[in-house]
């Protein structure tokens, strides 16, 4: 594989070869591995056990996700956390109904090793399984205090909320970190024509209205995050 070729396997999730397996189980980019540990040690002086739920994440992984929220297998929620009927929406409010918590596949951050989905493990019983609600990030929520250490310590290692508020994009998610150093090399080396070459190539449900819309949802979704 050219190194160009590679490079693009790996911003889209079609290569796991940027990766480190984690002890965890997880894999993520080797930078973005260790300074995760080194925050999760921090965390752990005060009391607060960072802990991943999702980190990589393949093309081929997002596609089942995108698929089972187009076909009404997972339930899509709005922004006030209630179910969503797709089936009276027109197809470009469903696309839009999905992108609100779930990215389009080539384009999801995770696809990068950079970007993780975590909880305070300290903060909740043995066997809780964590929904990665607002809720439970919010005042009176478990992980409230997690949110606020992250705010105010996570940029020291390298660490920010790329959707810490809602812009009209992706909903906000305070389980959702990225490593900057890496993860803003891959976004800007990703493009709209680089993202449908690869949908093309690696068909996903409802492509062809994806496809007919993918500047706007480019913009929207993939570009529009917070700094």
């Amino acid at each position: 594989m050219k190194s160009e070729d590679s490079l693009i396997a790996c911003i889209t999730g079609l290569s796991e070869q940027h990766l480190v397996p984690r002890p965890d189980g997880f894999k993520l980019h080797a930078k973005a591995s260790e300074q995760f540990d080194a925050m999760a040690t921090a965390a752990a002086k005060e009391g607060i056990k960072l802990t991943i739920v999702s980190a990589f994440r393949s093309y081929q992984r997002q596609a089942q996700i995108w698929q089972a929220k187009l076909s009404g297998q997972r339930t899509v929620y709005d922004l006030n956390n209630q179910p969503v009927c797709l089936e009276s929406l027109d197809t470009k409010a469903k696309l839009d109904a999905v992108l609100l918590f779930s990215a389009l596949p080539g384009a999801s951050r995770h696809h990068w090793g950079t970007d993780i989905d975590l909880f305070d493990a300290h903060a909740v019983a043995n066997d809780y399984q964590p929904r990665l609600e607002p809720a439970e990030y919010q005042i009176g929520g478990p992980f409230f205090a997690m949110t606020k250490w992250l705010e105010q310590h996570a940029s020291c290692f390298g660490f920010f909320m790329p959707y810490k508020h809602y812009q009209q994009g992706v909903a906000a998610e305070a389980w959702h970190i990225s490593y900057a150093p890496v993860a803003d090399q891959y976004q800007q080396q990703l493009s709209c024509q680089l993202l449908a070459e690869c949908i093309k190539q690696n068909p996903i449900a409802e492509q062809e209205a994806v496809l007919t819309h993918l500047a706007e949802i480019y913009k929207h979704y993939v570009q529009n995050i917070c700094r």
